[in-house]
């Protein structure tokens, strides 16, 4: 299996204050933007169940649906959005970005994909717009060769969450991105690509450096120590 179980819960400090973006004309803009990020005990994915009342309540323009699908998804989709940006105030923007555009394209929404699955599309298409806008979108040509990794365990095996979270902030924000949307987020390699706009090749070794540059920071160094056997001591 492939998949990087990661703790996405995050500590009291990530808590992040809604900010003005400078477009809150709508009723739903002007909700969103008076919100703070919720964090709470229980965990909270794209893979939740959504009424189909509540769907086509949120089709129709109900504020209030709307207030109860972004309170539901809220920590999935920042954790999601800070795990692609690595930036907690350029997740945020994220968050409300593609919180209001689900609501402005909700009639869009034909049921083909379950709703958590169209509305992570929509998340990770804003923070990769994020990343672009910002200049945040650097790709990191690695030192190292690709060779050697096949056989050795996934690094996120090697470590608990919080030397994890510490690992995954290190790494260049495009090898990041495609780490995390290929092991947690389940995207293939054409998906990866299409969303960068680059070619498979590109996602392919942005993964295989990434991870290998994940192993070194989460595997402990060993420090040389001198050998002291058959020493002797003089008085």
């Amino acid at each position: 299996m492939r998949k990087m179980h990661v703790d996405t819960s995050t500590s009291d400090d990530a808590a992040v204050q809604a900010k003005d973006s400078g477009h809150c004309g709508s009723n739903a803009a002007h909700w969103a933007c008076r919100q703070q990020t919720l964090i709470v005990d229980t965990p909270s994915t794209f893979r939740q169940p959504v009424e189909p009342e509540l769907i086509e309540r949120f089709k129709r323009g109900d504020l209030a649906a709307f207030e109860s699908i972004y309170r539901r998804f809220e920590r999935a989709a920042w954790t999601l959005a800070l795990r692609l940006t690595g930036r907690r105030d350029v997740a945020q923007e994220a968050l409300q970005d593609s919180m209001l555009k689900a609501f402005e394209r909700a009639r869009q929404f034909r049921g083909e994909a379950p709703f958590g699955a169209w509305l992570r599309k929509l998340v990770v298409n804003e923070a990769l717009m994020q990343l672009r806008h910002r200049r945040l979108h650097i790709i990191v040509v690695f030192d190292d060769d690709l060779r050697g990794d096949d056989d050795a365990p996934p690094p996120w095996l090697l470590a608990d969450a919080a030397t994890l979270d510490r690992a995954l902030n290190r790494l260049p924000d495009a090898a990041r991105a495609v780490l995390w949307l290929y092991h947690v987020e389940g995207f293939t390699h054409m998906e990866i690509a299409e969303q960068f706009g680059r070619s498979t090749s590109f996602s392919k070794s942005q993964l295989a450096r990434a991870t290998r540059r994940l192993r070194e920071l989460l595997i402990p160094q060993v420090e040389d120590t001198p050998c002291t056997i058959g020493s002797t001591t003089t008085a």
